[in-house]
């Protein structure tokens, strides 16, 4: 993929599965919602008191990947430092829930999970390498 095809593939939706280094263990890999915008870092929201908050700050970077599911595949894989922070509602958890399942389904959603919380803290992941295929161009 071209530098502004890799990237409009990654500001699509899709649901991406990040991997970061669990100690003694194999990596934690987990999926979630994320928003990004070319040129940015990739974002996503999740608990603060979490196992997974707790190997993200000791570990300070992680990798993500995102994929189509039909044929002919395509995949973007990217790796880099983390930064993270207390989320702010609206940019972070709101728009991000609305992203992937509209303004209703977004806002039913964070009223049922409690999404937003003071707890939560918001994952930046600044994009250092980048692995695409589309093997639609195979």
């Amino acid at each position: 993929m071209t530098k502004a095809e890799r990237e409009a593939f990654l500001a699509d939706v899709h649901v991406a599965v990040v991997s970061v280094e669990d100690p003694g263990r194999g990596p934690l890999t987990m999926p979630v919602w994320y928003r990004y915008e070319p040129g940015g870092a990739v974002c996503f929201t999740t608990g603060g008191d979490s196992r997974k908050a707790a190997l993200l700050q000791a570990a300070g970077r992680i990798s993500l990947c995102v994929q189509t599911e039909t044929a002919p595949y395509k995949y973007v894989s990217i790796e880099g430092p983390i930064t993270i922070a207390k989320p702010d509602y609206e940019r972070d958890s709101r728009a991000i829930a609305q992203r992937y399942l509209g303004e209703k389904g977004g806002d039913a959603y964070l009223r049922a999970t409690g999404g937003g919380g003071d707890s939560g803290i918001v994952v930046q992941l600044h994009v250092e390498r980048w692995l695409t295929v589309d093997y639609g161009k195979a």
